[in-house]
């Protein structure tokens, strides 16, 4: 091997995945906000709580799955890209999730839009952390019982 040749490395992904695979999982509770904001499904449909429910499961099940090397972070990420799509639904969908009517707070739109973009990371963030900590949680059980002699 010359000076000028080095050999070939593998490139490794920090979150575990492509960020193609982390925009896709965060993409999976989308329907809920685009379903919600047009008054499809309300809290009390039992629909609501599997648009809710499945994608952070499908979360949860990837990053054990591929055995990302943080799934805590990973998820965090996804949560976050999540609560951009949130942000995002909820700013474009606005007129339609008010019929018509948004609040105004001292004479503005501005106010509560902005309180929904901050609400919407938040939420996601928060989201994607609760199932980080799960995954982490699944991932280290079984990782001790695979340890563990029979």
């Amino acid at each position: 091997m010359t000076e000028n040749t080095t050999p070939t490395t593998v490139r490794r992904r920090p979150l575990g995945l492509p960020i193609m695979a982390l925009v896709g999982l965060a993409l999976l509770a989308a329907p809920r906000v685009v379903l919600h904001d047009l008054g499809i499904v309300t809290e009390e449909n039992p629909l609501t709580i599997l648009l809710v429910v499945v994608p952070v499961a499908v979360w949860i099940a990837v990053a054990v799955a591929m055995r990302v090397p943080n799934p805590f972070l990973t998820l965090l990420v996804v949560g976050a890209m999540y609560g951009v799509i949130l942000a995002l639904g909820h700013q474009v969908m606005w007129a339609e999730a008010f019929e018509g009517a948004p609040p105004v707070v001292f004479g503005s739109e501005l106010v509560p839009r902005f309180a929904a973009i901050v609400s919407s990371l938040f939420t996601g963030t928060i989201v994607g952390a609760l199932a980080g900590l799960i995954a982490w949680g699944i991932r280290r059980g079984i990782d001790s019982a695979g340890r563990q002699p029979a």
